[in-house]
């Protein structure tokens, strides 16, 4: 029926979206996000088991993840499925906790990262435009095995463009969202007049938080 091919276009549509916006999780935006440790599974008595069923994930400070075992023979485990899941990020750990600083990015790498975005976005479209081509195909040849009238193929296909052009909203919306969170650390230079390298500089190097170098006087940055 065509009903199923509607249907099973629409599930294929949810699934193009949802996966995108679980690869522009992993794109990690200079703040902590726990989210970016979704796809991290470590190895529990011989099963892999995603990270947060083993332990508990918080976010204390703004580019700080902690992770708290629920049994603290899995630190080492933990620690090395963070690392072989390549999403830029160094643990270490207290003996009892993991720490995940989550560095600032400088302008460049942001730049790059949202070239990341574009192309991941770009890919989520054309998957969903091929599942409106397929579903149109089916629907054309089983209307000619079914001698479905021309009319009731063509709403069919008017259902699938409107689904098609809803679900490419969608994943435009989550693209605006994540290049908003990527370019945050560019707005407060440019609302506080200071240099973006400078900042990065500052932080990368003295360890100096965004919040305390946007409050040092101008002449006093230029000394530093």
């Amino acid at each position: 029926m065509l009903t199923d091919i509607l249907t099973d276009a629409k599930h294929r549509m949810d699934q193009a979206v949802e996966h995108t916006r679980m690869e522009l999780v992993k794109i990690r935006t200079g703040r902590a996000n726990p989210e970016v440790l979704n796809s991290v599974s470590v190895d529990y008595y011989g099963t892999k088991t995603p990270l947060n069923q083993v332990s508990n994930i918080t976010v204390p400070e703004a580019r700080l993840i902690t992770i708290q075992p629920f049994e603290k023979h899995l630190i080492p485990d933990i620690e090395k499925a963070i690392v072989e899941s390549n999403i830029g990020l160094t643990p270490n750990n207290n003996g009892t906790v993991i720490l995940l600083p989550v560095p600032q990015l400088s302008e460049e790498r942001r730049k790059d990262l949202i070239k990341m975005v574009h192309q991941q976005v770009e890919e989520g479209r054309v998957a969903i435009r091929n599942v409106r081509r397929d579903a149109i195909h089916h629907a054309k040849e089983f209307g000619k095995d079914e001698h479905i009238s021309e009319d009731e193929i063509r709403r069919s296909e008017q259902d699938l463009q409107e689904m098609t052009d809803k679900h490419i909203e969608s994943l435009n919306e989550l693209q605006d969202h994540k290049e908003k969170e990527l370019m945050e650390f560019q707005r407060i230079c440019m609302s506080h007049g200071i240099p973006c390298s400078t900042i990065g500089r500052l932080h990368t190097n003295q360890q100096i938080t965004v919040n305390d170098i946007i409050k040092i006087p101008e002449g006093v940055l230029k000394t530093i």
